[in-house]
């Protein structure tokens, strides 16, 4: 079983058309189960931006979108236009069955109206332990979200605009035997291990954002048997597991400019 990752496209001034179309040929060619678009749709939530977006996620063959807005997407009340333009972002449960694996993916909307910072938010905290209670261990448990649920190295002072209740959407993960959780937002690659759960953070898949990484890339993920393998994917370049990129860190170069 197979899913791709795309985020932060930013569909405004600093959107990078080439790399969004050559996006699209590769993703239709790898035909994956489903798309996973983690928000950022846009750069300012603004109505044609929308529309562009709309009409460039249209360009994917595969049936099976799991879209969701992040904080650019909810400026100049963009919250007000997100499912006008995207009507499936309202579907926040998909199942997926092969013949070795059984997949259950929730997304969530952890956008707040012109805050960078996200929440999940006590209502859906309640939601995801009473849906996830539903599934027993035989299903490999996916959870989806803009912002990212724990800082990730050269992102600086803006660790700060995470999720504000981290700390109890994480209780709440554990608890619940999550495999897996997909951030955005910060447009930096990164995998973080806390036990059985993973935490794979994307980078900026068509635009000019780039942190740390500076190139657009988008994730490829692939269960099976219940073993999940993560990859890295250059658009236009070449793929490698992101626990490679996660092993070649070295912060005393990155950190040569501090005092």
């Amino acid at each position: 079983m197979k899913f791709v990752q795309i985020s932060d496209l930013h569909v405004g001034g600093l959107f990078k058309q080439e790399a969004f179309n050559i996006l699209v040929e590769e993703i239709n060619e790898l035909n994956p189960d489903a798309i996973i678009i983690s928000g950022d749709l846009t750069d300012e939530g603004l109505i044609f931006q929308f529309k562009k977006a709309s009409d460039e996620i249209k360009k994917f063959t595969c049936p099976n979108l799991i879209i969701f807005p992040g904080n650019h997407d909810y400026r100049h009340t963009g919250y007000l236009l997100f499912r006008k333009y995207f009507p499936s972002s309202s579907k926040q449960v998909y199942e997926f069955k092969s013949e070795k694996d059984n997949v259950v993916i929730l997304s969530l909307d952890t956008a707040l109206p012109d805050r960078d910072e996200g929440e999940v938010g006590d209502s859906q905290n309640l939601w995801i332990n009473e849906v996830l209670k539903t599934y027993d261990n035989n299903v490999t448990k996916i959870v989806t979200m803009h912002h990212h649920l724990i800082a990730i190295p050269d992102t600086g002072f803006t660790n700060l605009v995470g999720i504000l209740d981290s700390g109890d959407a994480l209780r709440i993960l554990t608890e619940n035997g999550v495999s897996l959780v997909l951030c955005g937002h910060k447009h930096r690659p990164w995998l973080w291990n806390l036990g059985n759960l993973k935490i794979a953070y994307a980078g900026t898949s068509s635009s000019w954002r780039y942190r740390g990484i500076f190139e657009d890339t988008y994730n490829i993920i692939e269960l099976k048997e219940k073993n999940i393998n993560i990859d890295i994917k250059i658009v236009g370049g070449r793929k490698f597991p992101i626990s490679e990129l996660v092993k070649k860190y070295e912060p005393e170069k990155r950190l040569a400019f501090s005092k």
